[in-house]
This record gives C-alpha cells, structure tokens and sequence, in this order.
C-alpha cells in the first residue's frame, strides 16, 4: 500500500471536523508526500520519517509527526503493518512566548472605529470567531449566549458546547475576519487574543480557574491555567505593595 494513498484514505475516515481534515491533508501534501508519499507504507524507517521533518519550523514539524502517527496508528488498527516507525519518534522543543493580549480597560477605551462593538463583544464573551459568525438572535435568551456550533459546523469540541453570560449586545459581525484583523494589528494582537482578554477578565473578578475553563470552552484545563498564570508587570508591583503592608 502506497503512503500517499492510504493516508489520504486515512484522514478521509478520520473522525475530526472538517477543518481539522483540511489541515492533515495540508501537512501530508507539503510535508510528507515528497519525500515518503510513492514510498510503500510497510517499508518507511524511522530514519525516512525523521529526514521528512528535518529542516521544517518547530510546529510545523511536530503536527506533521502527529498526522504521520495517526496514519500509522490506523494502519496498525487494520493490520497494513506490524509496528509503527513513528513510535517513539519525539517531535521537536516547541518555545511558547507569553502571547500578548489587551486588558478589558484597553478595550474599553480603545477607539476600534465602526468595529470597536464587535471587539468589544469578543472581550467579554471569549467567543472564537467561527462561533460568534455562528451566532443568531435565537441562541440568545434569558441573559445568556448558548454556543452550540461554529460556522464549520460542530464546535472546536465537545467542551465548545457551552452558555456564557451576555455582557452587551449582539454586533453585526464582518462576513471576512480580515477587516478585524487590520484593525487589531497596530496593537499587536489578534481576535484570539480577546479570549486571552476575556480569560484575563475573569481572573481579575477572581472567577475560579475550573469556571473559566467551562466559559471559555477549553477541553484541557491546562490550556486555561496557562492564561491564568500570565502575569502583567503591574501585578508584579501590586505584589510589591500588598508585601509591603504586610511586613
């Protein structure tokens, strides 16, 4: 069985969303096919799938190692190979920064033009933006946003399914994420920067980490206590003072 083929038959039987398909059949294209794709699947080394990552970005490389594995892990499930060269294979030391986000009162006072409603929005929802464009007039009720779908259709996941509370209005959205995108730019952020915002809100309101993880519609919770655990500079000197008081 020829890699190329089966994977591709693979990620078709796969059972993730379509955007996430899309992207599995990107890092194969671009990724893997050039150098494993005419290989038969029971004859790649380790050493082949290796030489497939070398020279790629860190995160590139470890979700091109990830689709690769899954490729195996159902040829393995279908008895196409014995073992899988991809086993034990560790994908490369991804460096996370701190991502930079705005707090509420930046939004709050920042002037965003005929968008500053629709970020605003997002500041106070954390909505992503495929479940905000999702969004009617009928999954708002009772002083509350009942998420359920994404304009792909299913939520990121299952967690994704979820109600948070209205803070304000429902804005017309932009058809094209483009125009929010040039808007936030010059501050160096993007719309997923405003559910860092959002997450960043609750903390401030002391809003428990296990209830932010419900609101924001995080299926791991490290992804949660990872923004929880960003600290601005002025908390550093608020530290300062509230030690200050105490000694």
């Amino acid at each position: 069985m020829i890699f190329e083929i089966f994977a591709r038959q693979v990620i078709g039987d796969l059972p993730i969303r379509a955007k996430t398909r899309a992207t599995y059949l990107s890092m194969v294209n671009c990724h893997v096919t050039p150098l494993l794709g005419k290989m038969s699947i029971d004859t790649i080394t380790r050493s082949d799938i290796q030489g497939s990552l070398r020279g790629l970005p860190p995160q590139t490389a470890a979700m091109t190692l990830a689709v690769i594995k899954s490729v195996y892990r159902e040829a393995q499930a279908r008895g196409v190979v014995e073992t899988s060269p991809a086993h034990g294979i560790s994908g490369p030391k991804i460096m996370v920064s701190p991502r930079k986000f705005l707090t509420w009162e930046e939004v709050k006072y920042g002037d965003f033009g005929q968008y500053t409603d629709c970020i605003r929005f997002f500041a106070l929802h954390g909505l992503r933006w495929s479940e905000a464009l999702a969004l009617s007039h009928e999954d708002i009720r009772d002083g509350r946003i009942y998420v359920s779908k994404s304009v792909h259709g299913q939520t990121k996941s299952k967690a994704g399914i979820r109600t948070v509370p209205l803070m304000c209005e429902l804005p017309q959205f932009p058809t094209s994420p483009k125009t929010l995108r040039k808007v936030l730019k010059p501050y160096g952020v993007t719309i997923h920067s405003l559910r860092h915002s959002y997450a960043y809100l609750l903390k401030q309101q002391g809003v428990h980490v296990t209830t932010a993880q419900r609101l924001l519609g995080h299926s791991d919770p490290r992804i949660t206590m990872g923004i929880y655990t960003q600290v601005l500079d002025n908390e550093i000197d608020e530290a300062g003072s509230i030690l200050a008081k105490a000694i």
